[in-house]
């Protein structure tokens, strides 16, 4: 059990969703948050709400420079909680460019502008805790999910080699695999949706990860093992049955 008071942790992604309930939790735990997001009034409205200390700093995570602005004005931090994505709906048959660029821009990209920055602070300080938030989409490719399942993949990978980089470094990197969540973002989907969460279910998930030593969590539970099970099938059982 981490010992959460006084820790000032920065979620990017905070104002709505799993954000907005993790944030929660992290503030009844006694973590001093800075919570971030595109749009500054959300941010307040949940800053007034929390029990703990809460400061406000909009971010882009797709525009350098309000990255860079968002990291001098935050100042030094013991963790980053990065929960910020966007998804659309996407067939390879109906390519959306401005789309699929925006999915990749910000669910992947996104991670490195504030990590490039994050990180090597973290290190030279020797203590530091990282969660980033994949997907259960991650495993494998799914159909109609183009630009979505590849930008949570990246996000994985990305959770491991930094995981094998800093091992002894004093930084510790966590990241998750949600299924379904009900939020804004699945509002956007058509189809049956099995094992759907609410946020403050996902969030309680989240919160128990980032309070072990492992290193991966995915949820919900059956939803996963159905769902990384698929690894384990040759490709032409894979795409037999999903595509």
């Amino acid at each position: 059990m981490r010992d959460w008071t006084g820790k000032r942790y920065w979620l990017i992604g905070a104002s709505e969703g799993l954000g907005r309930a993790l944030a929660m939790k992290m503030s009844e735990a006694g973590a001093e948050l800075v919570l971030s997001g595109r749009r500054q009034e959300p941010l307040q409205a949940l800053a007034s709400e929390l029990p703990g200390n809460a400061q406000v700093q909009t971010v882009d995570v797709a525009d350098q420079s309000s990255v860079d602005e968002a990291i001098k004005a935050i100042g030094e931090i013991d963790g980053l909680v990065f929960l910020a994505g966007v998804y659309w709906p996407m067939d390879a048959k109906e390519w959306d460019l401005d789309h699929g660029v925006a999915m990749a821009d910000v669910n992947f990209t996104g991670q490195f502008r504030v990590l490039g920055q994050v990180v090597p602070a973290m290190v030279a300080r020797g203590t530091g805790h990282i969660v980033l938030t994949a997907s259960l989409s991650a495993f494998r490719g799914l159909p109609g999910a183009i630009g979505y399942s590849a930008s949570k993949a990246g996000i994985l990978a990305l959770a491991e080699s930094m995981r094998c980089d800093l091992r002894r470094t004093g930084v510790a990197v966590q990241v998750v695999n949600p299924g379904f969540i009900r939020t804004r973002l699945t509002e956007k989907n058509d189809f049956n949706m099995p094992f759907l969460m609410e946020p403050e279910e996902a969030a309680a998930q989240m919160f128990a990860h980032m309070n072990s030593r492992a290193f991966k969590r995915s949820f919900p539970r059956l939803f996963s093992l159905v769902v990384r099970a698929s690894q384990l099938m040759p490709d032409w059982l894979y795409f037999r049955i999903f595509g």
